[in-house]
């Protein structure tokens, strides 16, 4: 496997600026004459595939959902990160991308993170010339509020529905194309399988959901923006349909798979309450803006009436060992923070699972008019899935799996090691490092979509000069064959479980030995027990009915089936990086106060792995180097 970053040469904050202008052209006239398929209709996907239809590109967009506003963007509450300094703070370009290189545990690719920072204030211009109704000033101007990891206001919202706002703006510009005739849209289809034809990514087998149609379609590029893995471990804030199918299945045709070890685990989260869940609610970082995190300093106390505790007796521990940022620590510092308290015994809540977020402060500093005007929506949620009003109370919360920071490898065009595969968004690895800052996926997904891939892809049509093929190719027939073989696999086992109940018990194995904290024995029984669960799930599994109409259990078998191999990789890798970084917390490594210990000898690069076939998966390395920000210790005390 070649890795080839393809980063320019040059100043970083001209590197963007030169490369578009070092890249080949595709004449408007021939744009028509290529075809793009787009997998995924997030933020990501919907604005790569509204604006590569707007260049005039012929787009084919897909979704396994009914609608492509169904995507999971729309549920990301807090906000988007921009570098406009409206606030008049201190912030600028440079500083968005210096927090995110450091928030991530300095992991990630400089070139990329510069650009992402470069572009998020074009984002905000595109997003409000669309209408998104940002939340804004007495006096008509945008207003900001500050996020976790960073020291200046630079996140824009519309209230506890950014993700939805901002959606809403890239689906009417995706609607505006598909009335065009520019994008042809397939709802209800999932993808199975990647098409890679004398080398190149050529096309895609997808089912029909509805009627169980397995269909071949053929392109001249493919971009993959079909979100994250973090259903592996079963309970996430990820809407129960994300899955790493697309992905994995994209892996085992050549893709390089990069850092999959990289989890995020959110610490603002509705705390699990009892076993018949099937997924947890997100509590928007927002939230830490005004709230305050606590729990007793004394263990008996912990079950009493939070009210009846004094000030004397609380622990506000964020605000006690984070000075300098409080209760805005990065999320993988404040998760274990909590994680730790509630190990001590000082937990609230059923389990002692839990840490109060209170605003009781906020209200009387501001009133209750301002507190809900900012949080409104988020306030009525919570209070209807738990029953207690958080204006007269405080929130119980507890960290959950939330985002992954790994993905496939890209370069810096965003495309994969095959050559005409795209990945933009959470699918791919690019910018995060080991733990991305809140308010920035948002971000990294509409930049993408918007502002990188309308020229990247370009370059790549210009320079393949591939011959067109159609789905009469050899390749494109074997692909469905083996695609109908799985799916025929699954229902000839009749075995006698469901398919929840693996992707339940395999789960509560990741999240128990490979979420938060991870050492070298609990990954290592896990590489004994998740194949021993793939063997018994191929074996006894039971998908009942029929692959000729809606099948629901059918759709999750092949989910599961890919979670099964990726979660091994995911611990495979946990166990190669033998340190401690961001969200991949090896016990083994952390300093005398609990926190990460990197290992930059060894460990400062990005590992990608190779699939083989039957054999082991083999690692390759892209050194990072850092000429821009200098290495260091995080430090937000």
């Amino acid at each position: 496997m070649k890795l080839d970053a393809r980063v320019p040469e040059g100043p970083i904050a001209e590197k963007w600026s030169k490369h578009k202008m070092d890249m080949k052209l595709v004449n408007p006239a021939n744009k028509r004459k290529y075809k793009i398929i787009v997998v995924g209709t997030g933020l990501a996907g919907a604005s790569a595939a509204a604006s590569l239809s707007e260049m005039g590109y012929q787009v084919d967009s897909f979704c396994f959902q009914d609608s492509p506003r169904r995507a999971h963007s729309i549920a990301a509450q807090g906000g988007i990160n921009a570098a406009k300094n409206y606030q008049n703070d201190g912030d600028s370009v440079f500083r968005l991308f210096y927090d995110t290189v450091k928030g991530g545990d300095f992991r990630a690719r400089e070139a990329n993170v510069y650009r992402l920072a470069e572009v998020s204030t074009q984002i905000i211009d595109q997003c409000v010339a669309q209408g998104v109704p940002f939340a804004r000033e007495y006096g008509g101007h945008l207003a900001n509020r500050s996020f976790g990891g960073a020291q200046v206001s630079r996140t824009f919202y519309a209230r506890g529905q950014t993700g939805q706002q901002l959606l809403i703006g890239a689906y009417q510009a995706l609607e505006r194309q598909i009335q065009a005739g520019g994008v042809k849209m397939h709802t209800r289809h999932e993808m199975m399988d990647l098409v890679v034809a004398d080398g190149h990514a050529r096309g895609i087998i997808t089912r029909d959901l509805v009627s169980g149609k397995l269909e071949s379609w053929a392109a001249d590029a493919v971009v993959l923006a079909t979100g994250g893995y973090g259903n592996v471990f079963f309970l996430s804030t990820n809407a129960k349909g994300c899955n790493v199918t697309a992905i994995y299945r994209a892996h085992k045709k050549g893709a390089g798979l990069a850092n999959p070890c990289y989890t995020q685990i959110h610490p603002t989260c509705i705390p699990q309450s009892g076993d018949y869940q099937s997924k947890l609610t997100l509590m928007s970082e927002s939230l830490r803006n005004d709230g305050r995190v606590w729990v007793p300093k004394k263990k008996e106390d912990c079950g009493k009436d939070p009210a009846s505790i004094p000030e004397d007796a609380r622990d506000y521990y964020l605000e006690r060992k984070y000075p300098s940022y409080g209760n805005l620590a990065p999320r993988d510092i404040s998760s274990r923070a909590a994680k730790q308290v509630c190990d001590e015994g000082r937990g609230v809540g059923p389990g002692g699972l839990g840490v109060y977020l209170d605003f009781k402060d906020a209200i009387a500093r501001l009133g209750r008019k301002t507190v809900s005007e900012r949080y409104e929506n988020l306030f009525d949620m919570y209070k209807t899935i738990t029953g207690e009003d958080p204006y007269q109370v405080p929130m119980r919360i507890y960290p959950a799996v939330h985002y992954t920071m790994g993905g496939l490898w890209v370069d810096y065009n965003l495309m994969s090691n095959i050559p005409g595969l795209h990945v933009a968004g959470e699918a791919n690895f690019s910018d995060h490092g080991a733990n991305r800052l809140g308010a920035s996926a948002l971000m990294q997904g509409l930049a993408d979509g918007y502002f990188v891939l309308p020229y990247t892809i370009g370059d790549y049509l210009a320079t393949a000069k591939q011959p067109k093929i159609t789905t009469d190719h050899w390749e494109f027939k074997r692909c469905l064959a083996a695609v109908e073989a799985q799916v025929k696999k699954f229902l000839s086992i009749k075995g006698k479980r469901t398919v929840d109940s693996f992707h339940r018990q395999l789960g509560q194995l990741m999240w128990d030995k490979c979420g938060m904290a991870r050492n070298e024995k609990g990954l290592r029984e896990l590489l004994v027990e998740i194949p021993k669960l793939r063997e018994e799930f191929w074996t006894n599994v039971n998908v009942p009915g029929s692959d000729a109409n809606l099948n629901s259990a059918l759709e999750k078998a092949g989910r599961v089936a890919d979670f099964l191999e990726f979660a091994e990789l995911l611990v495979l890798d946990a166990l190669d990086r033998d340190e401690s970084c961001g969200g991949h917390f090896r016990e083994e490594h952390q300093t005398e106060d609990g926190e990460a210990r990197r290992d930059d000898d060894k460990y400062c690069h990005v590992s990608v792995w190779e699939y083989q076939e039957g054999k082991a998966p083999i690692r390759h390395k892209e050194p990072l180097t850092f000429d821009n920000v200098h290495l260091a210790t995080r430090s937000y005390k």
